[in-house]
């Protein structure tokens, strides 16, 4: 696949998941913030189902996708996947970059929204801000969907084993925090949808403008073919 088509990809993913996203808080905004569709049957469900070592298990997986662990790991898949110190170098910039970024857009919107969260009775587990869209899901989903590009780039065995463990880790933060009862449904999916939106848009901006040079060895990124030579004709 050429960087056109990279390019391609990754922005009509972008718009598509920003245009869902941006139809659900269309819906959010137009309820003033209140319940919608799953949200109360989802938290009612998680209130009912909490037993200790479920709790525990949820708090430690929600604490992952939060603070410096999220850049830590971003860092270390840029170490690994770069063949190269440049290569290493701008994988261990640009990956933290784009969920930085993304944090802040997020942050903004969560502000600019300001949708309250569930009653402080259902919480389990700590939160803080606005309720949408979920911080702990964007920024899990974010570093889960860094993770799986460096995966496929550089594993070339068992990387899908590798992605699907990675890809539910994602998703799995998220549902901790409508099971920790800290946020409503609709906010979590907000967060997955803004993740990819804001993850489709960064990959192509990098498809199109990122030099090929610093990322591949060679400046189209292609294994140079083997020469071939026509056989010599008979000496005569």
């Amino acid at each position: 696949m050429n960087r056109k088509d990279i390019a391609e990809l990754a922005g009509s993913a972008g718009i598509g998941a920003w245009t869902a996203f941006g139809v659900l808080t269309l819906v959010v905004i137009g309820h003033e913030g209140t319940p919608l569709f799953t949200d109360e049957d989802a938290l009612s469900w998680s209130v009912a189902h909490r037993p200790d070592m479920a709790l525990a298990v949820a708090r430690g997986l929600s604490a992952t996708g939060t603070g410096v662990i999220p850049y830590a790991l971003l860092v270390v898949a840029a170490l690994l996947t770069g063949r190269t110190a440049r290569q290493r170098l701008i994988a261990a910039t640009l990956a933290p970059a784009c969920l930085a970024s993304g944090q802040g857009l997020r942050y903004g919107v969560m502000e600019l929204i300001a949708r309250p969260r569930p009653a402080l009775g259902n919480w389990a587990g700590h939160a803080s801000g606005w309720s949408f869209p979920s911080g702990h899901t964007t920024t899990s989903a974010l570093t889960a969907g860094l993770l799986i590009l460096a995966i496929r780039v550089r594993a070339p065995h068992g990387r899908t084993a590798l992605c699907l463990a990675v890809g539910c880790w994602g998703a799995l933060v998220g549902l901790t925090r409508v099971y920790l009862g800290v946020h409503w449904f609709t906010d979590v999916l907000g967060g997955w949808l803004f993740a990819a939106g804001w993850l489709g848009v960064y990959l192509c901006a990098a498809a199109w403008w990122l030099p090929t040079r610093l990322v591949t060895d060679r400046a189209d990124g292609a294994v140079p073919p083997r020469e071939e030579h026509a056989p010599p004709g008979p000496v005569l």
